[in-house]
């Protein structure tokens, strides 16, 4: 990769533009495999500067800012709960602002390169309600002077809370400077709740399955360093849980080829089993894959248990290295700031309060519900994955979560630029912009090699044929349903939840699609007990025509470029399900009807 220009692959456009999809797919999935997508290094330094001034500012806010606290001397206050406290609520206010994850080019945001505060302070842009039929004054997609008035609210609340001076002495927490006063705590955390009860969209871009988990623990005064601790086992074990699947080691040879600290091409084709003709993940990326899930299930048992002396060192190293590990792939979706805050809970919640224990607890029974709550829908999460988005089910990074394709024709696309209230343009009009009509193709096609180095990948491209059944494919383009998210709703992070059904139904109410002009597939995640996937097909304009489901199986045997992935059609009506087909697939087609 070069300082200032991307390392694409060199293929002769004219000629490579002749084959099928998959045939195009193929050299790029082979150039992903030993560059990556091929990102320009000055890019990869943008987002470790990025990292700095993240540092930097909440360094700035959360100690500046308290009365009692030493600048410079670090261990004088890194284990303070009020720090801890307002590295959380500042973490929170740098996502749902959008600087954080989502941001930028690397995750195809060039111009401008977030959404996020530029959508939700902006009236007639689209929100998504997560229950408006079960919650009064949710109803409707369109964003209001009222929603925009709470998002900018909440905004301010936050920033001011980060001014704010320890409530005094805390003998339980070892603390002469106090906490954040409970009250303001709990009006950030009501606001965050009605916004997310307006639209689902920035809950989920606050990160609230983390840093509104975190602030909740504030609420329990003497009791919130033990409850953060359980907090942080909630997510390290419940994102090690969702990793074990058949999905992972795919992730983690797509990350590592694309990471920018292994440069030789030799050491990111060892990740694959034979390349170029055999890029499943090799042995190295299923070694990479078990031993990092093994850390991240077991190593913060022992960080939670230990008290001291060497193995609560080793325990912490390893949980640092972890972190830094994934930090500097600088993976897709850019959850850069997210590793930085779990590094700094190491040492704040686990060597800073390494004796605080369970029986510490003043009221155990109330940490004991919440911890047990946020346990249970991780739990759910694994098992109905479509009613429970990836992020409070914390399924991150497992290589298994909803997705969708959208074919779209060129004349919904101009339909989308006019009709929605918009800051960035589609997709492909971005690339073309950039690169020019033809060569905007390539990057275009990494993009697809980067969807199809992952398992769910083969599936979607074979959908995308049963899709734009009795239409001519070369009429459409294929956009991943992430890439409408950016454009349509501001924010997105690799959550199917945002592209669904929900998204279809706002978009026809404002675009008018004509049948035929956008179909999309939608894949659902594996739930952890099946070894199959459900999938929907859906017409813009007429609704849902097809759904099915594909194993899983199927998906971790067959190449990047392939599109012919063996899948079980049902009709909707019980007779649809043949009498051979096993119980647990037949289970989940009469789930996904009643669904």
């Amino acid at each position: 990769m070069g300082f200032l220009q991307p390392d694409l692959p060199q293929v002769d456009v004219e000629e490579w533009s002749k084959g099928t999809r998959s045939e195009r797919i193929r050299p790029m999935a082979r150039h992903w495999a030993e560059v990556g997508f091929g990102t320009p290094v000055v890019l990869h330094l943008f987002y470790v500067g990025k990292i700095l001034l993240y540092i930097l500012f909440g360094w700035v806010l959360a100690v500046a800012t308290t009365r009692g606290l030493a600048f410079t001397n670090v261990m004088s206050w890194y284990a303070e709960p009020i720090v801890f406290e307002k590295v959380v609520l500042y973490t929170m206010l740098f996502e749902v602002i959008g600087l954080g994850c989502g941001f930028g080019p690397l995750n195809n945001r060039v111009n401008p390169p977030m959404g996020s505060i530029l959508y939700w302070l902006r009236p007639d842009t689209i929100r998504l309600p997560p229950w408006p039929r079960v919650v009064p004054g949710t109803k409707g997609t369109v964003r209001t002077l009222v929603d925009n008035a709470l998002y900018a609210l909440l905004l301010l609340l936050i920033f001011l809370t980060l001014f704010a001076d320890g409530t005094g002495p805390v003998p339980e927490l070892g603390t002469h400077v106090g906490l954040i006063p409970q009250w303001r705590i709990v009006l950030i955390l009501v606001l965050l709740g009605v916004l997310g009860l307006r639209d689902k969209v920035i809950f989920l871009a606050a990160r609230g399955e983390v840093y509104a988990s975190f602030a909740v623990t504030f609420l329990f005064g003497a009791d919130m360093v033990v409850a953060a601790r359980l907090v942080f086992l909630v997510i390290w074990i419940g994102a090690a849980t969702s990793k074990l699947n058949k999905h992972f080691p795919f992730v983690m040879s797509t990350m590592m080829s694309n990471n920018p600290l292994f440069r030789p091409r030799f050491i990111k084709r060892a990740f694959f089993e034979k390349f170029p003709d055999d890029l499943r993940p090799g042995r190295l990326s299923r070694v990479f894959a078990h031993v990092s899930t093994f850390i991240e299930m077991c190593v913060p048992i022992a960080l939670f248990v230990v008290h001291g002396g060497w193995p609560l060192t080793v325990a912490a190293a390893i949980m640092v290295a972890f972190h830094l590990g994934i930090l500097t792939a600088i993976p897709m979706g850019v959850p850069l700031e997210w590793n930085v805050f779990m590094i700094f809970g190491v040492f704040a919640m686990f060597v800073g309060h390494r004796h605080a224990v369970l029986t510490d607890l003043k009221n155990p029974v109330p940490v004991a519900i919440f911890i047990g709550f946020l346990a249970g829908i991780v739990i759910l999460g694994n098992l109905f994955p479509r009613k429970i988005s990836f992020l409070p089910g914390m399924r991150y990074y497992a290589g298994n979560w909803d997705t969708t394709l959208w074919c779209i024709k060129p004349s919904a696309d101009k339909k989308i630029a006019h009709n929605i209230v918009s800051i960035a343009s589609m997709p492909a009009a971005q690339l073309e912009k950039t690169y020019g009509k033809d060569r905007a193709q390539i990057p275009m096609y990494l993009g697809y090699a980067f969807r199809a180095m992952n398992t769910h990948g083969r599936a979607l491209f074979t959908l995308a044929h049963r899709a734009m059944a009795g239409e001519n494919e070369d009429d459409y383009v294929l956009t991943d349903g992430e890439r409408i998210c950016s454009t349509a709703i501001g924010w997105n992070f690799g959550d199917g939840h945002m592209h669904n059904e929900q998204l279809i139904a706002a978009l026809q109410q404002r675009c008018r699609f004509a049948p035929g002009e956008v179909r999309i597939v939608l894949l659902d995640a594996q739930p952890i007990h099946r070894q199959t996937q459900a999938y929907r097909l859906v017409d813009a304009a007429t609704g849902e025509f097809e759904r099915g489901i594909v194993k899983v199986a199927d998906m971790v045997t067959r190449q990047p470029w392939a599109d012919d992935v063996p899948v079980q059609v049902l009709s909707g009506e019980a007779a649809a399900i043949d009498e051979a087909t096993p119980v647990d697939e037949a289970e989940a087609a009469v789930e996904a009807r009643e669904d």
